[in-house]
């Protein structure tokens, strides 16, 4: 081990995170429960105390919770905060990193920027456009929900679909534009997002689906066929991708979504950085593939590896493999969605349920091993589900599509 590494494993290091969202702060808090003792420095673009974003889409556009800042005491913990400074470019060679407020010193440094949202081409600038990422979004849409304005939603992802739920409970009439010729589309196929189609109707929301924006104007929405929808308000949930265009020029390789290239212990492609969360992608020795997760569970699980990989520099001990089974939640239209693991390798699709009713799963396997489960309203086959996959465990596919029986009966 080099003098310059042993320098950089011990209690003299300094961490620095980029990024003050669910990944940096977790990042940050993890280094001091494993024992780091050196520096931690956490520093966020917005000027706000750390937050979880989730509540944005509903308790907080909603207006029964103010925010959703984390319940965490920076001070105790010796880690240093510093909000309103944007990341502007890494010098992997000097270790340093370049801020709007000066260039910062790092021994490590973790890449936690998230994902930005998709813009609508031709929509920047018009009154009455939003995104819903951050806390300043969900403030200046929270007045259109009071006021009860005609909302029309241009995506029909999980973004969409929750602010549609929370615009619907404020009483607004909203109406969901999507490309495609379904809801999540993106997400799942066409035979398994089929059944959430009618789920829009029922809260009395209006799906256009196969209708393209032509424009915005203040006021309306005009899609390509001409139809012009009165808007008082329009929503752009079209997509995310990472927040990772500040990196160009660092050496950092970045992948075809921008996403930061990390390995299964979550390092980058140069020495001494890492990336967790919505930010980066990792191989899954699971799945036989990369995956880029933009989900909270990955910002929460990713933390623990690369805090894990920062103290054992100083033993020669690297953390574990980081290979999670991906997990996310979505709360729509009265019903509660979670999916868990990773389906497009799948070779068996299995219903568990009527999907015209309020609880059923479908349950993706390949080889009758369990490799992803979407649960409607059937929260103990998802934790079921969730453990069986990261098992590899045979199952009985026959006892697996009774739905009265548990999933985990289903063991071969």
């Amino acid at each position: 081990m080099s003098e310059q590494t042993q320098e950089r494993g011990g209690s003299a290091r300094r961490v620095v995170v980029v990024g003050a969202g669910m990944a940096g702060v977790q990042t940050a808090v993890a280094l001091r429960e494993q024992g780091f003792t050196g520096t931690v420095t956490l520093i966020g673009a917005e000027p706000h105390p750390p937050y979880d974003r989730p509540p944005l889409s509903k308790a907080v556009l909603l207006g029964t919770a103010d925010g959703s800042a984390f319940d965490i005491d920076f001070e105790a913990l010796g880690i240093e905060v510093r909000l309103g400074c944007e990341a502007l470019a890494v010098r992997p060679g000097d270790h340093l990193l370049d801020t709007s407020a000066g260039p910062v010193p790092y021994d490590a440094l973790v890449l936690a920027t998230g994902a930005e949202p998709l813009r609508l081409p031709g929509a920047d600038g018009v009154p009455g456009v939003h995104l819903l990422r951050t806390l300043d979004d969900a403030a200046r849409l929270r007045p259109v929900l009071t006021a009860q304005h005609d909302v029309v939603v241009v995506g029909a992802g999980w973004i969409g679909a929750e602010f549609a739920t929370a615009a619907r409970e404020a009483g607004c009439a909203v109406t969901v534009v999507e490309a495609a010729d379904r809801p999540l589309a993106g997400a799942l196929p066409a035979e398994v997002a089929a059944p959430m189609t009618g789920w829009y109707a029922d809260a009395g929301a209006v799906l256009r689906t196969r209708a393209r924006v032509a424009r915005v104007e203040p006021g309306a929405v005009v899609l390509d066929d001409g139809t012009r929808l009165p808007a008082g308000a329009v929503v752009v949930g079209v997509g995310a991708r990472p927040a990772t265009a500040w990196l160009a020029g660092s050496g950092i390789a970045l992948g075809a979504h921008g996403e930061v290239l990390a390995d299964d212990r979550l390092r980058a492609s140069v020495p001494d950085v890492h990336a967790v969360g919505d930010c980066a992608s990792f191989p899954s020795g699971r799945y036989g593939e990369r995956l880029l997760v933009h989900h909270w569970d990955n910002a929460l699980q990713g933390p623990r590896t690369v805090a894990a990989d920062i103290v054992g520099a100083a033993t020669g001990e690297p953390a574990e493999v980081y290979d999670p089974v991906p997990y996310f939640w979505s709360e729509q239209f009265g019903r509660f969605v979670q999916y868990a693991g990773h389906h497009t390798a799948a070779d068996t699709v299995l219903w568990r349920g009527d999907p015209a009713g309020p609880a059923w799963t479908v349950c993706w396997l390949r080889e009758n091993r369990l490799v992803a489960l979407l649960a409607v309203g059937r929260p103990r086959d998802l934790a079921q589900g969730r453990r069986l996959i990261a098992a590899g465990t045979a199952l009985d596919t026959r006892l697996l599509a009774d739905p009265a029986r548990p999933l985990k009966a289903a063991v071969a």
